[in-house]
């Protein structure tokens, strides 16, 4: 099993940093090819990738923030992660 980490951005790097979690590997894209059943996955997924990751067998984890509207398109750091109640949440996606 490994966990990776998904992100482009440097806020959510650092905060996922302070979580108490071990990351195996750090990806700014993600390859599903690369996903084996029982891997974790953390990060803000296209919906596509999203499920690929799920059909390997593998639990992927959204990395959910209310973003405000005036703060679209920013990038945001990781106290205003923090401050916005960043989580992780697990979700199990399925291609219908």
């Amino acid at each position: 099993m490994a966990v990776w980490f998904v992100s482009r951005h440097p806020g959510a790097i650092e905060w996922i940093k302070k979580q108490s979690i071990h990351i195996d590997n750090w990806a700014t894209h993600l390859d599903t090819n690369q996903i084996k059943p029982d891997d974790i996955v953390i990060g803000t997924l296209p919906i596509h990738l999203a499920s690929q990751v799920c059909e390997k067998g593998a639990t992927f984890y959204f990395l959910s923030v209310n973003v405000k509207p005036e703060q679209r398109g920013t990038e945001l750091t990781a106290q205003q992660l923090i401050e916005q109640g960043c989580t992780l949440q697990a979700f199990h996606i399925q291609k219908l």
